[in-house]
C-alpha cells in the first residue's frame, strides 16, 4: 500500500478553500410588510465577501460579507433616498452592513445553519442564516470554478435601532418590524497560494 497517496488524499480532503463573492451574480434581497397589506421587496446592489469552506466538513464554514448600505434599491427613488437617511439606515454615518459568522452546523444534505454577528447602523446582533441548495463545484465558460447557495433569515429592524414608523388610520403601523432576508450567492474559487 502506498501511504504517500493515502496521506495526499487525506490532506486534500481537509483543505479549506477560500471563495470570493461574485457581486454580479449575487442577490441580497429583503421584504417588509407595508400598510399591513402587502410585502415590499428590495435589494442591495453592492456586496462583497469571502467564504472559507471545506466540502467534507461544512461545519468549518466561515463567512465574511459586507453590503454597501447606500446601494439599497426598491424601484422607487424617493423611498430609496428615505431609506438611506437617518430615519432608517443612515448610510452616510454607517456605509456598510457587515456579517461575520461564528459557527455553522449541518442541518441536512446541502444545508447549513450559519450563526454570526450582523451589524447594521453600528448595532450588532446574533443572526442565524438558513443556508440551502449548496451546489457542487462547476467550471464556467471562462474556466473559473464556482459554487452557490441560497439563504434566508428573519430579523427585527427595531433590534438594530431602525424604529421609524407611522400609525395608520385603521390602526397598526405603516411598516412592519419583521424583515425577511433572502440571499442567492455565487462564489468564485480563489487560486491556491
Amino acid at each position: 500500500m502506498n501511504t504517500t497517496n493515502v496521506d495526499q488524499k487525506s490532506s486534500e480532503q481537509k483543505v479549506v478553500t477560500t471563495w470570493t463573492v461574485d457581486p454580479v451574480h449575487t442577490t441580497v434581497g429583503f421584504s417588509v410588510r407595508h400598510m399591513m397589506v402587502t410585502n415590499v421587496r428590495g435589494e442591495f446592489q453592492k456586496v462583497s465577501g469571502k467564504v472559507r469552506y471545506r466540502a467534507d466538513s461544512p461545519e468549518a464554514t466561515e463567512i465574511e460579507a459586507e453590503i454597501a448600505t447606500a446601494s439599497i434599491h426598491t424601484r422607487e427613488p424617493q423611498r430609496d433616498a428615505h431609506l438611506r437617511s437617518g430615519d432608517f439606515f443612515d448610510a452616510e454615518a454607517h456605509p456598510a452592513i457587515v456579517f461575520r459568522s461564528t459557527a455553522a452546523r449541518r442541518t441536512g444534505a446541502g444545508a447549513l445553519a450559519v450563526t454570526g454577528n450582523l451589524t447594521i447602523r453600528g448595532v450588532t446582533r446574533e443572526v442565524t442564516l438558513a443556508v440551502v441548495d449548496i451546489t457542487g463545484e462547476q467550471r464556467d465558460h471562462n474556466g473559473a470554478v464556482r459554487m452557490g447557495a441560497s439563504a434566508t433569515a428573519k430579523i427585527k429592524r427595531s433590534d438594530f435601532g431602525i424604529t421609524y414608523n407611522k400609525v395608520i388610520e385603521a390602526g397598526g403601523f405603516a411598516i412592519g418590524d419583521d424583515v425577511l432576508l433572502q440571499l442567492d450567492v455565487s462564489l468564485v474559487k480563489n487560486a491556491p497560494r
